[in-house]
């Protein structure tokens, strides 16, 4: 009781911190943008990149290109090397070591200056919820993140780990008492063989906080439910908050409900190895501007944005948050006090608000379906499934979309919904009739080449039970912070899902 009595004082007082920097959102990029140009321009990359003449952001502009990993890496390889002040000034703390698509395996510097930012955000948002909500009892009770290893690996000139198991050595001594998993599961290394003895470790203890990637969570969920016989919800009575990232959680939600019997409160954080760019700030959603998560502005990072149908142009326009507009998607462009410079991390967002700035994760810049020039977005999809099944007996554990563009002799090509049910629907192609509308009024693109007989109606292929796990073990990439691609532009995933099926 105590504890919940003194982090409400607590919340208020971090509230409040939080709304001067979001209510001076300007004043607040601009005194980042110039800490980060003055603290790295006698450092390799600030030299390279004439830190020193800069002045502005148009200067910035002039002098900093847009890149993604390769464009740092031969930087990366200096620091891997034992060379200091690279990127940042220094050596990096710690690599955040991540699987890349096109690059294998990615390696992230993390700082001194950049590491409290990844703790104290998580922080500021359970505070905020305090502040909105003023519930703090799960401070009372146990709490648990699903995670990565929070093994480090010493043997290079800079420590290496994954992004959850390096935030693990930084967890504030007064919450340690309180979170599960014990260390010795957290360094088991299969999925599989972990969310068991998580189960042992949590199935006795008064849970009030479950943290982690919706779709681990999920499968930390039904292990509980398999073991215990009942509902995650009378097995942890307590149990009231959901805090997740990495993925929208609605196509989760309906599933996960069902999991819990019974709806519980939720944050959205949005956290990466980069850095950790926004949180959920609101539960009351009284209007579209209240959704959404609050851009952190204060934190260390300087951001940039490109639309996202203009990315790959030479004549692609780069602005600051005093020129975007609602409803936009855009391409999120960082720099860093961890020495990440006009970095691309992948991610596509929109603004939902301007007054403070909030926005929603739209999906990656490269997972999109353009096969044939309809260029068509995570967010699309997700808000499409979820329309459709809005009032239908249906259940989705996972789902994934591919383009077919060679079909069978005598049918148009289409898009392809891979679907693992929990509950099926009754009617499998009146689902995708309801589906592809959506989908037509979303996406003007698609909708002119279902009308024009480019494409044909999308279709539903069903995926066994467990099927997706299946998959991303035979790609080893089961659980930690890994996470299926809601959309591909070619068939990689769909022919794996073919054969398992």
């Amino acid at each position: 009781m105590l504890k919940s009595f003194l982090a409400k004082i607590y919340a208020g007082i971090v509230s409040r911190k939080v709304h001067a920097w979001a209510n001076n959102p300007f004043e607040s990029q601009d005194k980042v943008f110039k800490g980060l140009i003055d603290q790295a321009k006698n450092t390799k990359f600030g030299k390279d990149h004439k830190f020193g003449k800069i002045k502005s952001y148009h200067d910035f502009k002039k002098h900093v290109p847009v890149r993604d990993y390769e464009g740092l890496k031969d930087y990366i390889e200096l620091i891997k090397n034992g060379d200091e002040d690279v990127l940042w000034k220094g050596t990096p703390l710690y690599f955040a070591k991540t699987s890349g698509t096109t690059s294998g395996a990615k390696y992230i510097p993390i700082t001194k200056e950049s590491m409290p930012y990844q703790i104290s955000a998580a922080k500021e948002a359970l505070l905020l919820y305090i502040a909105e909500t003023g519930k703090a009892d799960f401070v009372d009770g146990k709490m648990i993140f699903l995670q990565g290893s929070p093994e480090i690996d010493g043997s290079n000139k800079v420590r290496t780990g994954r992004l959850s198991g390096i935030v693990a050595h930084f967890v504030p001594k007064y919450l340690q008492r309180n979170r599960l998993p014990s260390w010795e599961t957290n360094c088991i290394d299969d999925w599989e063989t972990k969310v068991d003895a998580i189960v042992k470790e949590t199935v006795v203890e008064d849970m009030r906080l479950i943290s982690g990637i919706p779709s681990w969570v999920q499968m930390y969920f039904e292990k509980l439910i398999e073991d215990q016989g009942k509902k995650v919800g009378e097995i942890f009575p307590n149990f009231n908050l959901f805090v997740y990232g990495g993925v929208n959680y609605e196509p989760y939600r309906q599933n996960m409900e069902n999991l819990i019997g019974r709806k519980v409160d939720s944050i959205e954080l949005f956290p990466a190895s980069e850095g950790f760019f926004a949180y959920q700030d609101k539960q009351k959603n009284e209007s579209p501007s209240d959704s959404g998560m609050l851009l952190l502005l204060n934190s260390g990072i300087f951001y940039e944005f490109i639309v996202a149908e203009d990315f790959y142009k030479e004549s692609a326009e780069r602005i600051t948050i005093r020129d975007v507009k609602l409803g936009i998607n855009y391409v999120l462009i960082i720099s860093t006090n961890a020495g990440l410079w006009s970095y691309n991390i992948g991610d596509t967002i929109a603004f939902t608000s301007l007054s403070p700035f909030r926005v929603i994760v739209t999906g990656r810049i490269k997972h999109f379906i353009s096969a044939f020039g309809e260029h068509v977005i995570g967010k699309e999809v997700e808000e499409a499934l979820k329309i459709a099944t809005a009032n239908l007996t249906v259940q989705i554990k996972e789902f994934t979309v591919a383009p077919q563009v060679n079909p069978d002799p005598g049918e148009l090509p289409y898009h392809e919904w891979f679907i693992e049910f929990e509950q099926e629907p009754e009617d499998l192609k009146a689902l995708a009739t309801k589906i592809d509308r959506e989908m037509q009024r979303q996406n003007s693109y698609y909708f002119d080449l279902i009308q024009g007989n480019i494409l044909q109606q999308l279709v539903i292929s069903k995926v066994k039970k467990n099927g997706f796990d299946q998959y991303m073990k035979s790609v080893g990439k089961l659980g930690g912070q890994n996470k299926i691609p809601r959309l591909s532009n070619d068939r990689k995933i769909a022919d794996q899902l073919e054969i398992i099926s």
